[in-house]
């Protein structure tokens, strides 16, 4: 797409959001424009799906509008350009709302939305999306840095540019030696601290210095502990802070409260956090190991299958911690290729509505429009635009993600262990950030490939035979919209979608 075309994007999604006056932030994450909104109710959000370039609208803490992966990098900047104009008087243009595409399914999916926002709106849950909101912004540097390790791994098994591959491994490594450093200053952002002391107690993790000090008995070791290490660190550090703001006098907290915030989350980290962070993680990683060593076909095809509802109940954000430290211990995730099992099986699903609602165009032009990016593992506008409004299919594609979890957990309990370099990316585009290892790239990706096949296909078939009642397919297989109408028509009667 060209600037323009990103402008233009930007320039019909702002006046569907209530206007630059009704903007309070505005940030994105892998494929979503999150906006802070001083009034929901002046959202347009049926005439925003209707946007070309929108794939769907997901309303959390912050209204998230997904655009895709790369699309969304480009649009946000123009986006903040355009609300800032419009904040200093300057006029903009918008494209006319076109017409909205299966509006029945959009309004029950927006409905599910609002409900599973009231049911995920717990203690625990709001504070899982405060520790992904710490993770979230590392996700490109990741990405960046995982494609060049795996370029770097390539060009070594293939002989080839000798001199250039220690230099792409420094490029790799880099971000992931720090990384700790990193999630300390967004811990201590998110929960209300000065960022740059979080930052500056969990840099103590990293520091090679550590290896002098004992805790517990033991040598402490550089980076023991890990980004868990690092949060925990830096999430004390804010409470320190915070205590220090309280009763420390005005006159000398510029001095006192950094000073007594990192030295006493400091000394707490080395002898006591690090040693205990350190456990988790080891175990965190040991346990990962041993589940699909042991069980690998099993455990693929629990995780694989109950992905999707755990989306669904918020829960899903426990799991982006444990990616990182199985990336920072091990290289890549092994969970990662077995979870994205779970949007195979939902693009399955939906080929398979598609096939069986051949007389109702509205639902299949916005399965048309969402399969490609259903297939580079964007799924929110077949969960919501499809699979979830319509019950039994959103079912049925969680049985077609258990089986591909099943089948990429097999090969791992036969001995055959990948991974992803990185988190944020599913279907189609994880096969950059794929490692195989000892495994070699090809059977890396056979795997892979063929874990797809198989949640694409046990999607379709389950969906095919067993997604529809007779009384959905006699409700849902005519067009919404004849283009003759009758003159009398009997009481409406809405589709049994369950």
């Amino acid at each position: 797409m060209s600037p323009d075309t990103h402008r233009a994007t930007a320039a019909a999604i702002l006046p569907l959001v209530g206007g630059p006056d009704n903007i309070t932030s505005v940030a994105h994450c892998m494929t979503r424009l999150r906006i802070g909104l001083r009034d929901r109710a002046l959202v347009q959000d049926e005439a925003l799906k209707a946007v070309p370039a929108v794939l769907g609208v997901v309303d959390d803490d912050t209204y998230q509008i997904v655009l895709g992966p790369g699309a969304v990098a480009r649009v946000t900047p123009e986006f903040e350009a355009l609300v800032e104009e419009g904040r200093a008087g300057e006029p903009q243009a918008a494209e006319p709302p076109r017409p909205v595409t299966a509006a029945g399914l959009a309004d029950r999916g927006a409905a599910l939305r609002e409900a599973r926002k009231a049911r995920n709106a717990t203690p625990l849950k709001l504070f899982l999306r405060r520790v992904a909101n710490i993770f979230v912004p590392l996700i490109p540097a990741l990405i960046g840095c995982g494609i060049i390790a795996g370029l770097a791994g390539v060009l070594t098994n293939l002989g080839w540019l000798p001199t250039l591959v220690p230099a792409l491994a420094a490029i790799a490594s880099g971000f992931m030696s720090l990384i700790a450093v990193f999630v300390g200053y967004n811990t201590a952002k998110e929960f209300g601290g000065t960022a740059i002391l979080g930052g500056a107690v969990a840099a103590i993790i990293v520091f090679p210095g550590v290896a002098k000090i004992d805790a517990f008995g033991e040598h402490l070791s550089p980076g023991q502990g890990g980004v868990l290490g690092a949060l925990a660190a830096a999430y004390l550090a804010v409470r320190v802070e915070r205590l220090c703001r309280r009763w420390v006098p005005e006159a000398v907290d510029a001095l006192v409260t950094p000073t007594l915030t990192v030295l006493v989350a400091g000394l707490a980290t080395l002898f006591g956090l690090m040693f205990l962070a350190g456990e988790v993680s080891a175990a965190i990683g040991g346990f990962a190991t041993w589940l699909l060593a042991h069980g690998g076909a099993f455990a693929g095809l629990v995780l694989g299958g109950l992905f999707l509802p755990l989306v669904m109940l918020g829960l899903h954000q426990a799991l982006i911690p444990i990616h990182t430290t199985l990336i920072e211990q091990n290289g890549y995730t092994v969970l990662l290729p077995i979870l994205a099992m779970a949007g195979a099986g939902q693009v399955g699903a939906a080929i398979a509505v598609y096939v069986r609602l051949p007389r109702n165009p509205s639902i299949r032009t916005t399965i048309r429009s969402a399969l490609p990016a259903g297939f580079l593992g964007v799924g929110e506008p077949l969960i919501y635009g499809v699979s979830l409004p319509l019950g039994r299919p959103f079912v049925t594609a969680c049985v077609g993600g258990a089986a591909g979890g099943a089948f990429v957990g097999l090969f791992n309990q036969l001995g055959v262990a990948f991974g992803s370099t990185a988190i944020g990316p599913s279907g189609w585009a994880l096969f950059p950030l794929l490692d195989g290892g000892s495994s070699g790239m090809g059977l890396t990706l056979a795997i892979y490939g063929g874990g797809l096949a198989v949640g694409y296909l046990v999607g379709f078939l389950a969906t095919y035979f067993f997604g529809f009642t007779r009384q959905m397919l006699a409700d849902l297989d005519t067009d919404p919209d004849p283009a003759a109408p009758p003159a009398t028509a009997e009481p409406t009667k809405h589709p049994a979608l369950t």
